[in-house]
């Protein structure tokens, strides 16, 4: 890292450093997953994120340190602001584009090793991942630790419940310890139905696409089959610079130059060090929607209902409404999924093709492939609520110390009405408060900028009208999240 970011390098006590993996898109869980607001960063499984409970399970104490995330640049106010909503301050790690796993975990361990020493144990975690049972999640994790600090790169292995084509398979070596740790004999890719009935009968394991290791061993091994991307992550991570509070921005020319390969392409298929855990966690990867259904909790007719539902003479399905009522009658074996501007219906088993039924969304271009009605920004989140012909009007919610971008527009006017908090308001040379039940105008061409001095959330309408309403008609001059 640059002069002014190197870290002080000191020891981790013997503590597990948490890496977690945030930058995937989920776009088998569409309509609520999208480009825009990934699964990760949703509330699936149980009241917290798929994320927040991935960061709570391996949170600091006697056991783990300060976790690293690793973040695409879109996500880095989702990583760092849902951290902090559960007490975690982490490390958050940008990418400046996306090269699969293997230059992200390994700029993470790069991290680590410059950080805390190379012989520092790092957890490689899934930020959209589900484990139900957190204490066997622990057991398996200090097993681990016992095997890693052998000199082994571990995974963790799930005891299949059924042939699942789904999974990559793996099959089990020589013992390591009693208590389930075996080497690799080998990774296998997914299976046919027929194979992946063979594989659960012979005891191959499920690969989780989790891994513990030491940092140093694993920077060693992908030096030996990847130079050029452990070349690209090492000069990545030296020059790394430090972005506002919380982020450590990877060298953007440096990560970009690196070929694009996971980590069980790169090492974990190639290395003689792989060992392997077995896990009896309650794993799921959730990547479709009957993942879901199938972790949730049933009714007597085994159905899973979320949000406001009702069902009639229904069973077998999964039921989700983050929006308005959802209703069924008469139905079996069936999800609906339901958002205030996408309705999604099939048959359960069909969960694997809603990628395809995204890539053909694709061709027409809708806006519900990437966005929601609500669009979340670094500030805050904005809704449209109606719009017609020259006007457009929205709801606004600017977090505790949010600022928005001081800007003009060319083609419209605003008003601002404020139904709750306070708002502090620069309009050309004059900065003023609007409280609750007051609002301003903004005209075509001023210069304006809004924020939060408050301690709780500002929700505001605003109207715009003009000849044209698009996003781009902005210019920013000055925005405390570098977006000018």
């Amino acid at each position: 890292m640059t002069s002014q970011t190197q870290p002080e390098t000191h020891p981790a006590d013997g503590k597990i450093i948490p890496v977690v993996l945030a930058g995937g898109s989920g776009t088998r869980l569409w309509p609520l997953s999208r480009n825009s607001l990934p699964k990760q960063f949703l509330p699936l499984a149980s009241e917290k994120t798929l994320y927040q409970d991935t960061l709570l399970r391996s949170a600091p104490d006697d056991v783990f340190g300060p976790p690293v995330v690793v973040a695409n640049e879109e996500f880095r106010f989702f990583a760092q602001r849902q951290a902090r909503a559960i007490g975690i301050d982490a490390t958050v790690m940008l990418e400046p584009a996306r090269r699969d796993s293997a230059p992200a975990l390994l700029a993470a361990a790069r991290y680590v090793a410059d950080t805390y020493g190379p012989e520092t144990l790092v957890l490689a975690l899934a930020s959209d991942h589900v484990v139900q049972d957190k204490a066997a999640f622990r057991e398996a994790v200090q097993l681990g630790a016992k095997i890693a600090r052998l000199g082994r790169i571990v995974t963790f292995g799930i005891s299949p419940t059924e042939p699942r084509t789904s999974y990559g398979y793996i099959r089990l070596g020589t013992e390591l310890d009693p208590l389930g740790a075996y080497e690799v004999d080998s990774f296998v890719e997914k299976p046919d139905r027929a194979t992946a009935e063979l594989y659960v009968q012979a005891g191959y394991l499920w690969n989780s696409g989790n891994f513990l290791f030491p940092a140093g061993l694993l920077l060693e091994e992908a030096e030996g089959y990847e130079p050029a991307i452990s070349a690209a992550v090492n000069s990545a991570v030296a020059n790394a610079k430090v972005d506002l509070v919380g982020f450590l921005r990877l060298d953007s020319a440096a990560f970009k130059s690196s070929p694009a390969k996971s980590i069980d392409f790169a090492v974990m298929e190639r290395t003689r060090l792989a060992a392997v855990v077995r896990g009896s966690f309650g794993w799921s990867d959730v990547g479709a929607w009957d993942a879901l259904h199938e972790i949730g909790s049933h009714d007597p007719n085994g159905n899973v209902t979320v949000g406001s539902v009702q069902l009639l003479d229904t069973a077998n399905s999964y039921v989700r409404s983050d929006g308005p009522l959802v209703t069924t009658i008469g139905i079996d074996g069936l999800s609906v999924i339901a958002t205030y501007d996408a309705v999604l219906v099939m048959p359960s088993n069909r969960s694997q093709d809603v990628k395809h039924l995204v890539n053909l969304l694709k061709t027409h271009n809708p806006r519900e492939v990437d966005e929601h009605l609500t669009v979340h920004r670094p500030w805050g989140t904005l809704e449209s609520v109606c719009e017609g012909e020259r006007f457009q009007v929205k709801k606004i919610v600017v977090e505790p110390g949010g600022v928005l971008s001081l800007q003009k527009h060319y083609h419209r006017s605003e008003h601002w009405i404020v139904v709750h908090g306070t708002a502090e308001v620069t309009l050309e040379d004059r900065t003023f408060i609007v409280h609750e039940n007051e609002s301003t105008y903004l005209p075509i061409g001023t210069v304006h900028r809004l924020k939060n001095p408050g301690k709780i959330p500002l929700e505001l309408i605003e109207v715009q009208t003009g000849s044209y309403l698009g996003d781009d008609d902005i210019t920013r001059f000055e925005d405390i999240y570098q977006r000018a």
